[in-house]
């Protein structure tokens, strides 16, 4: 989904070009700063999910970038227990906010895609218990 860096602004000594790659980064730290989320996720296609981890700091995001404008797609995970819209629309203003101050670049759309939910081990029901309390 990423595309070439583009002529981004010309001055009058050259150009400036900012790599997809690098709003990339920039969407995925500004996600994982919001409480609730857990990590970002590969994908369904991947189905790799790494949480909170800072080795691959563009997993999980997307971008299109024109002249001007960029739409970003963020896939996360998120923590059990946390309002799952309260934290997908604290990821689109986070985004939105860090790249726009970042790149000066207009961000015309930021879509978050919850994956899966992660459970602390203490947290986590065994399926036991769960069969117990149906009947």
């Amino acid at each position: 989904m990423s595309t070439i860096a583009a002529d981004y602004e010309k001055t009058e000594i050259g150009t400036i070009q900012i790599a997809p790659e690098v709003i990339e980064v920039i969407a995925g730290l500004a996600a994982i700063e919001v409480k609730g989320v857990a990590g970002m996720s590969g994908g369904f296609a991947g189905g790799i999910a790494e949480l909170l981890g800072r080795k691959n700091l563009s997993k999980g995001v997307k971008v299109e970038v024109g002249q001007r404008e960029a739409a970003v797609d963020v896939s996360i995970i998120v923590e059990y227990g946390h309002k799952i819209p309260e934290i997908a629309s604290g990821i689109q203003n986070n985004v939105k906010r860090s790249i726009e101050m970042m790149t000066g670049l207009n961000v015309v759309e930021v879509n978050v895609h919850i994956h899966d939910v992660h459970f602390k081990s203490a947290e986590r029901p065994d399926d036991e218990d769960i069969q117990n309390r149906v009947k």
